[in-house]
């Protein structure tokens, strides 16, 4: 019998994926997953690298997008490839946890600004939002409410 599968965060792993080169590890997730195959999942480290200028969640006429947050270059759709390779990849999944309040994995606490980079709402990160549409019936949750 196969073990069930769950996409974690890279950061909350361990792995030290973040914008800043640090980790979020969160020793009760990974103990909490043990008898789950793991499946890490970071896209931003793979296309920037680490560390990385800092990217953020801008509001532009109705539409999300990720933007980078000195260069102010658009990396939406370089997001949106990698997150949809991923999910190609991985179709045959039980459960997600996510990062909170990251602009790629955040789930209900991202920060979503508009264009003078102020705060306008808390929304998903661009990758919740592709989890959703694909994943329709699993447990999607962030660190907290696991």
């Amino acid at each position: 019998m196969s073990k069930e599968k769950v996409i974690i965060s890279a950061c909350l792993l361990g792995h030290t994926c973040r914008y800043d080169g640090q980790t979020k590890k969160t020793t009760e997730i990974v103990d909490a997953f043990s008898e789950y195959d793991i499946i890490p999942f970071c896209p931003e480290a793979p296309l920037f690298g680490t560390p990385r200028e800092r990217i953020s969640v801008i509001e532009i006429d109705g539409k999300n997008h990720i933007v980078t947050d000195k260069t102010n270059k658009d990396v939406t759709k370089l997001l949106e490839d990698e997150i949809n390779t991923f999910i190609d990849k991985n179709k045959d999944i039980n459960k997600i946890v996510l990062k909170s309040k990251s602009p790629s994995c955040g789930y209900k606490t991202t920060p979503i600004l508009n264009e003078n980079k102020e705060t306008i709402k808390t929304g998903n990160g661009i990758a919740t939002e592709l989890f959703l549409k694909e994943f329709k019936d699993i447990s999607i949750s962030d660190e907290f409410n696991y």
